[in-house]
């Protein structure tokens, strides 16, 4: 959704506006931002609120204080002399330390901000980044109006939580604060690299206080009074174990160190055994806190004696590493089976519940407890105490799980080939890689397969942390060498790692003007392919930049399973794209392609597909007899394939009951039962009901009077000569498919050059606008009397419809004429024999008037029969007239409801020829019906006249 700025009374301004005045709020601002602004309203804050909470009792000297302190000295160099501010808060919302690129800043805030110990969480100063990103615990910018206090209108922040790197608990908020007029997208990257600095730094304290706690926990004798029989060590076992089992393990042993606490966690191994991880809290000589991890392994005890180290030699510049006691085992590896007592290598379960514990040592389940007489010999050992290297496999893990989890809901939210190529580069850049390109086939982008995705490669994707890198750009086909990475992970299958490109002799002779420009940024490279059930959709390509360290083999295996994940979308979409395609192509070859020339009204049309999906709207324009003209809207429910050739079935009906001259509610009636016919016929089961809204409208230029009925549709809009536009109060009417209950038709008189706007449900429907405003919008869209047809739906659709329309949109806009009265000629006439050659005589001079002198003689015979057929058939009293438009159309009209039938008169007959007659000289000719009576017609051409 677009946020904006905070000024102009647009956007947030005026979401928050509306929001504040208690009105509801349903676009032009974040979900998130909207939540929180709830979450505030219903804690009683006020926007007007000025002053904070102030404490003084917070520790000066926490560990984030100390892991945070270099850092923010180094934020504060590199803005110097900017408007920047950075604050780091603990958990709580209270800031601790605070930065500013201009001294004079810090004389510009009230005086009790000027020192740490205000507090910003979002109980207590409402919507602000460091109390969102604590409530989101995720990167979050708050922008402007976004602030919930009116003193935080002028300025933006981005704020993102710190976190211990073992136990990932939110220790912390790093926050960025600046005016919103100096907003810079790549705030984004220097704060998770500010955030990581931190962690890292957190990771160190946390070293030191473990090689104490491990040098405790063997001085002291804890591992002689545990009993210990065999010791495991997490790094021996990382070696064999997958690396989602490895981030469970580490991550389960950090959770419970950071816990301090006695607690447990049970493992449950794939043959039915389990291995339980008891913490046992420790205090070293220094007064340092912390854990022991032991595991406790139920059996027999090993078989053969498994001794423990009675101390551990920690060699100099011990920064990077933490000691683990590990077992001493035979050289070569035995499998669980064969060593009964061993803890086995295999997969872990991913949900570890957490057990009571008795007393230290004595663990309960289901009411008895291991030392009890009956339960069987336990195995116990220390794990580890916590080390660099578990703390780095935790972390890694964590990143990794949570950028898979990230990339589950980022990727693929659209059934668009290249916007979810687009997501996939998103989400990688700068997690996983500095910059990303992908490259897919044409044919792809179209929603088909590629026969040779090697030679049909475009630039589909260019995205990372700068713009300014020689990359191909977006549309340009690019060709690859047989050597190159990139055509080698598509022969493969797999993904190609290339953790110098200076030594990538393939990558280096495909382009050497190229790649050396390109080596001046990037470093590193894996490419990997896009596939997804069995068909190749292109390459990936993920090159570091900024990271000094290549890319290893753990990021090649995340990068694949980024790819693989993205992969399936992309060819969800590309099917989705492939089925629309073949949809909306038979969607619009049941529209009407040209419209019927008419002197009626003059007519323009638009048809628009909903994004997501193609549904069944469609419009007509149908030529009557007399002159008038029939014109259709309507909407078949649901989208896809069946709606859309229901449409072409309703259409094709639609048509054919209009041609037969049935009122507009006599249409809708046979339209009704086809509809029902087709629900109760249709074979899929899990197709659902068929349904469908209609409007009929018949306007005749000689009375300009309209006759409109609607089921279920939208009211038309009237455009009347002055610029009065309104919506016509037509009885609603059923939808279509219903049954069993009448429609009803109105009359409306249309002067001369009014516009009548027939439209789907699509344009004023949105689930982000209220229908009145939309209504009004198209109000103001349609008063311009002066707009021609044409004019009225360009504005519509770019003025009215939704930017992003999820339903289709069907317009038909009509702009009415009327009939010369001098060219229309009417005779009233009793039921009398006599006076048919009175008729034929007032209807030879009205032609000779007009100037169609050679139709004469078809139109008197045509007169002759039609009133003498009238006279004989039917019932007075007898109307005659002649309309002189495109063609000269002779009616006559009785009082009877019997029509004639053409046949063919034996030659016995003495009668029976005088239609076949008409039907030989007519180019057309039939018979509607009024309320009461009918009218009999011939229509005859003037060119051949």
């Amino acid at each position: 959704m677009p946020t904006g700025h905070a000024t102009g009374g647009t956007g947030p301004a005026r979401s928050r506006e509306r929001f504040l005045q208690g009105e509801p709020v349903e676009s032009g601002v974040r979900t998130s931002i909207l939540s929180s602004w709830q979450r505030s309203r219903s804690l009683g804050l006020s926007p007007d609120q000025a002053d904070l909470p102030f404490r003084d009792d917070f520790d000066r000297d926490a560990q984030i204080v100390r892991a945070a302190v270099p850092v923010l000295d180094r934020l504060q160099a590199r803005f110097a002399g900017s408007k920047m501010n950075i604050s780091i808060a603990d958990a709580s919302g209270t800031v601790l330390l605070r930065r500013f690129g201009e001294a004079s800043l810090a004389r510009s805030l009230p005086a009790f901000q000027r020192v740490p110990g205000f507090v910003f969480a979002e109980r207590v100063a409402g919507t602000n980044g460091i109390g969102l990103a604590l409530a989101e615990r995720q990167l979050i910018r708050v922008h402007g109006a976004e602030h919930f206090a009116e003193r935080s209108q002028r300025s933006a922040c981005r704020a993102l939580p710190v976190r211990d790197p073992l136990s990932g608990r939110i220790e912390g908020v790093l926050c960025f604060g600046y005016p919103s007029s100096t907003e810079d997208p790549a705030l984004a990257i220097t704060i998770r690299k500010a955030a990581q600095a931190i962690e890292r730094r957190l990771l160190r304290q946390s070293s030191a206080r473990e090689r104490a706690l491990l040098r405790a926990y063997l001085d002291t004798g804890a591992a002689a009074s545990a009993g210990l029989h065999h010791t495991i060590g997490v790094d021996e076992l990382a070696l064999e174990l997958h690396p989602r089992d490895r981030a469970v393990l580490t991550e389960k042993a950090a959770e419970l160190i950071s816990r301090g606490q006695r607690a447990a966690a049970v493992v449950s191994l794939f043959d039915g055994r389990r291995v339980t991880l008891v913490s046992r809290p420790m205090r070293s000589g220094s007064g340092v806190e912390g854990v022991a991890i032991e595991a406790v392994l139920p059996g027999p005890a090993p078989r053969e004696p498994l001794a423990v180290p009675t101390q551990v030699d920690v060699p100099p510049g011990f920064s990077g590493h933490l000691a683990v006691v590990t077992a001493v085992r035979p050289p070569r590896f035995v499998p669980a089976a064969a060593a009964p007592g061993r803890l086995p290598v295999a997969t872990l379960s991913r949900h570890l519940p957490d057990i009571t514990y008795g007393p230290f040592g004595t663990v309960r389940r289901g009411g008895v407890a291991d030392d009890h007489p009956d339960a069987p010999p336990r195995t116990r050992g220390l794990v580890m105490v916590g080390e660099p290297r578990v703390g780095t496999y935790a972390l890694a893990a964590r990143r990794r799980l949570e950028l898979l989890s990230e990339a589950s809901a980022r990727i693929g939210t659209t059934l668009d080939v290249r916007r979810t190529a687009q997501e996939l580069a998103e989400t990688a850049v700068p997690r996983l890689a500095d910059f990303v390109t992908i490259d897919l086939p044409e044919a792809v982008l179209r929603g088909e397969e590629s026969a040779d995705p090697r030679t049909d490669l475009h630039r589909t994707v260019v995205h990372g942390i700068r713009d300014d890198l020689p990359f191909s750009p977006v549309g340009k086909q690019v060709d690859f060498g047989p050597t190159t990475p990139q055509i080698r992970c598509l022969t493969s299958g797999q993904a190609v790692l290339e953790p110098d490109l200076k030594a990538a002799a393939g990558w280096l002779a495909q382009d050497p003007e190229h790649t050396e420009r390109l080596l001046t940024q990037v470093h590193s490279l894996i490419a990997v392919p896009l596939v997804a059930r069995g068909v190749i959709l292109g390459i990936a390509s993920f090159y570091r930049a900024q990271d000094p360290a290549p890319f290893g083999d753990d990021d090649r295996s995340l990068g694949l399973e980024l790819a693989s994940r993205a992969a399936l979308s992309i060819d969800n979409a590309r099917r989705y794209t492939r089925e629309r395609t073949m949809v909306l192509t038979l969607q619009r070859s049941l529209l009407p392609h040209d419209l019927p020339d008419q002197d009626a009204v003059e007519i323009a049309h638009r048809y628009l597909p909903a994004e997501s999906d193609v549904g069944g709207d469609w419009y007509d324009v149908i030529p009557l007899s007399g002159t008038r003209i029939g014109l259709f809207v309507g909407d078949v429910v649901g989208h896809g394939m069946l709606s859309a050739a229901t449409m072409g079935q309703l259409r094709t009906a639609a048509r054919s009951f209009a041609e037969l001259d049935f009122p507009p509610d006599e249409v809708l009636t046979h339209l009704d039962n086809l509809v029902g016919r087709l629900d109760r016929e249709e074979p899929a089961a899990d197709a659902g009901v068929i349904g469908a809204t209609c409007l009929y409208a018949i306007y005749d230029p000689t009375s300009q009077q309209c006759t409109m009925a609607r089921a279920g549709h939208p009211p038309p809009a009237l455009v009347r000569p002055d610029g009065t536009v309104s919506f016509p109060d037509l009885p609603a009417g059923p939808p279509l498919g219903l049954g069993g209950l009448p429609f009803e038709a109105a009359e409306i008189h249309l002067p001369e050059g009014s516009r009548l706007l027939l439209y789907t449900d699509g344009l004023i429907e949105d689930r982000h606008r209220d229908v009145d405003v939309i209504l009004d919008q198209l109000r103001g869209a349609l008063a311009h009397p002066e707009h021609t047809p044409e004019q009225t739906c360009q504005t519509v659709l770019e003025t009215v419809a939704p930017a992003h329309p999820c339903d289709d949109i069907a317009l038909l806009v009509a702009r009415t004429h009327a009939l010369d009265p001098h060219r229309i000629a009417a005779w009233d006439l009793p039921a009398d024999p006599a006076r048919v050659s009175e008729v034929r005589a007032a209807a030879l001079r009205q032609l000779a008037d007009w100037g169609l002198d050679e139709a004469a003689f078809a139109a008197e015979l045509m007169l002759s029969e039609l009133v003498t057929n009238a006279i004989r058939h039917g019932a007075g009293p007898i109307r005659v007239r002649l309309l002189h438009g495109r063609t000269l159309i002779c009616e006559v009209s009785d009082a009877s409801n019997t029509a004639p039938h053409l046949r063919r008169a034996a030659s016995t007959d003495e009668g029976g020829r005088g239609l076949f007659l008409v039907a030989q000289l007519a180019q057309s000719w039939g018979t509607r019906y009024l309320p009461e009576g009918k009218v009999i017609w011939a229509e005859c051409g003037l060119d051949g006249a």
